[in-house]
């Protein structure tokens, strides 16, 4: 068995796409059953965000997996394998875990350094054990990488990089209308990222307004936040004395009409309003964008700025001042120290070598206890034929020879068996337990079937194109 990642993110899928893949809790169910039922599939976690949809599983051939998985993703995507291939991420075993791992601590995330995404995994971790698609295989996986993540925010100095996308869109609004601290601002959407919005404004001193379905969590958050609350019947009144609209409902639909923002604009005398949508799928009609004093900051502004920075900084030969190379090869921001960066991505590799030793050390466990069940049959058989012929042996002298053969039995398994765990933690080291499976018959892997290898192969493309492939595989 092998971990496996494979998905989209903002790095490698234009938001269009990530819209596609919007799921909500039962979809992502579904996903995670839909992946255990696959046939090469045996465990799943799927991590959805508004940056990324990726899903990380134990599987027991690669191509097969990558094809199952694969074939679910498109499914949610509403589009073809070979239509998803050109922006699908692959990642596997060792790579797989430091991906996972690099995404926990906020340095993979379009934000480098932002905190929200261990919440987001946390959460996506519980609901892959509530539904029992997680089991021994992938717990170790998704609780180390949950400590990593916060041992990196803990230990070092990348928070500093920001405590999420709120943050970013927020420094957008406030070059576009100047310092918040004494506006109006409507948040539409109470739950963890709609709090997350709500509090950042309140740190900036904004009066805070919030909308939701329910009207209760609405009222609670603006409790929190020293705020008030408003139902989404009173959204145009409420908009037309807003400065600043921002929105992030889990809806799958359109909340924010253009007839709503256009009526509320109609009285504003001039005053302008900035449109933050950070939903996916959006929240706000696009037509938005296009209406006199409106200002929109949504994701996909978002991304074509970090995308701009980034080959600004490649036609000069560096990053945009005040920026490095972050994680990804992206633009991080001053304030987050390179050393903290490199002692992000050391943490990472060192917890990544230690669970490789720990699952490789799992791995071969049950070759080695298969090879000692199989030897204490023998013995016991072998002990069965001589009591057969030799029935005058009284019980004190069976005893004494079956002391002496299971000793015998020990002593030249020992080596071998020691050897075995010693070699699971170096490069190549399982190799060796399948050695010793086929030396004593104990079963050996089957060939990769041939039909998911070439949909594997339709998934990843030109080698070494968004891929990690194992090692000694083949394209």
């Amino acid at each position: 068995m092998s971990l496996l990642a494979v998905g989209v993110s903002h790095r490698t899928a234009p938001v269009a796409l990530l819209e596609q893949f919007a799921m909500g809790v039962p979809d992502t169910v579904k996903a995670l059953h839909e992946l255990v039922e696959s046939d090469h599939v045996s465990e799943a976690l799927v991590l959805a965000t508004c940056n990324r949809v990726e899903v990380f599983a134990e599987v027991d051939r690669f191509h097969g997996g990558v094809a199952d998985v694969s074939r679910v993703l498109a499914r949610q995507a509403g589009a073809t394998v070979e239509e998803l291939s050109p922006y699908v991420t692959v990642h596997y075993e060792d790579q797989a875990v430091a991906h996972l791992f690099s995404v926990a601590a906020g340095l993979d995330s379009m934000v480098v350094g932002e905190t929200q995404v261990l919440g987001q995994l946390r959460a996506a971790y519980a609901l892959a054990r509530e539904e029992r698609t997680v089991g021994r295989a992938l717990h170790p996986v998704a609780q180390r990488a949950l400590r990593v993540g916060k041992r990196v925010h803990t230990d070092t100095g990348i928070d500093r990089a920001g405590a999420s996308l709120v943050s970013v869109a927020l420094d957008r609004t406030e070059s576009r209308i100047g310092d918040l601290a004494g506006r109006t601002t409507l948040v539409v959407g109470a739950g963890s990222m709609g709090a997350l919005a709500a509090s950042t404004l309140a740190r900036r001193g904004a009066s805070v307004v919030i909308s939701s379905r329910t009207t209760a969590s609405a009222e609670r958050l603006a409790e929190s936040v020293g705020g008030r609350a408003a139902t989404l019947v009173d959204l145009p009144a409420e908009l037309a004395a807003a400065d600043v609209l921002l929105t992030c409902t889990g809806a799958t639909g359109l909340v924010v009409g253009t007839d709503v923002v256009a009526a509320a604009m109609s009285g504003r005398t001039g005053r302008p309003l900035v449109v933050v949508d950070l939903a996916l799928p959006r929240d706000v009609d696009p037509g938005v964008a296009a209406l006199p004093g409106v200002h929109v900051v949504d994701l996909a502004l978002l991304q074509g700025e970090r995308h701009g920075a980034l080959l600004q900084g490649e036609r000069r030969g560096a990053f945009p001042e005040g920026e490095r190379a972050g994680a990804d090869g992206g633009p991080l921001p001053a304030s987050v120290a390179a050393d903290d960066v490199a002692a992000a991505h050391a943490m990472i590799e060192a917890e990544t070598a230690l669970l490789r030793a720990e699952r490789q050390a799992a791995a071969v466990a049950p070759t080695v206890s298969a090879l000692r069940s199989q030897a204490a049959d023998v013995v016991d058989a072998e002990l069965l034929r001589l009591s057969s012929r030799l029935p005058g042996l009284d019980a004190r002298e069976r005893a004494e020879i079956a002391r002496t053969v299971r000793r015998v039995v020990d002593k030249l398994l020992h080596e071998p068996t020691v050897r075995v765990k010693e070699l699971a933690g170096v490069p190549g080291g399982t190799d060796y337990a399948g050695a010793l499976r086929a030396l004593f018959g104990l079963g050996i892997d089957a060939e990769v079937d041939p039909e998911a290898a070439t949909l594997a192969e339709a998934v990843t493309g030109d080698p070494g194109t968004h891929l990690d492939r194992p090692a000694g595989s083949t394209p």
